[in-house]
């Protein structure tokens, strides 16, 4: 006896539709914050996030239990290329020049993403990843400002905390200046080459200041919002 045709169309497992939807929301959430962060920085509150996604707040608490969990997916990529910048450097031929180049590189990072020029200022113990990543390019640095020095450009009393004190300096003028003069971090950037190189290192050009009255409009706008807020 011949047995009755039958419907063999694969059916959707079970969770599967809750899954797709739990990806989804997962997907609007690291958006709308990688948003947020890039404009605001990371001052933004995980509420702002969640509204911004368009999830509730308990949704966004049952894919990120804590701000650090957010971070840490939303700067992922980011310090994937923080840490190829000082793999980048340390393959140039001139360490002088990769250590130049390093630098401005990693700055303009910053002045790309506000809410990485946090990142690269701050600690986040619970972001496994990121804080990895951070340690591995740390151990790089030294490497390459020590091979800088052994030209005879880099001075010798440059430490690695100097890079960290340029990428808070940094992030502050990312910060204040905004959109009103937004190519300020070069000229800072610069500066402080120019205050690392020993007597004779070749240092790049000076950028030009920014205009009066865009630096005005930056000041009056970091008047208005308060410090540490523009």
């Amino acid at each position: 006896m011949t047995s009755p045709p039958y419907d063999q169309t694969p059916r959707p497992q079970a969770g599967t539709g809750l899954r797709a939807d739990a990806e989804r929301n997962r997907c609007r959430i690291l958006a709308a914050a990688r948003r947020l962060y890039a404009t605001e920085g990371l001052g933004v509150s995980m509420t702002s996030v969640a509204r911004e996604a368009g999830v509730g707040k308990a949704t966004l608490a049952r894919r990120f239990a804590s701000r650090e969990e957010l971070v840490n997916a939303v700067f992922a990529d980011r310090m994937d290329a923080y840490a190829d910048a000082v793999t980048e450097a340390l393959a140039d031929p001139d360490p002088w020049h990769g250590f130049t180049g390093y630098l401005h590189a990693v700055c303009a990072m910053q002045a790309a993403d506000r809410g990485f020029a946090d990142v690269l200022t701050m600690t986040f113990p619970a972001a496994k990843a990121l804080e990895a990543r951070r340690a591995e390019s740390y151990g790089r640095l030294l490497e390459l400002i020590t091979r800088a020095k052994d030209t005879g450009h880099l001075r010798e009393d440059f430490t690695h905390q100097d890079v960290v004190i340029l990428l808070i300096a940094n992030a502050g003028v990312v910060t204040a200046t905004g959109d009103a003069a937004p190519d300020t971090w070069r000229r800072l950037v610069a500066h402080m080459i120019r205050s690392y190189a020993a007597p004779g290192a070749p240092i790049p050009p000076l950028p030009e200041a920014p205009a009066p009255t865009a630096l005005y409009r930056a000041m009056v706008r970091l008047s208005q919002s308060g410090p540490g807020t523009a």
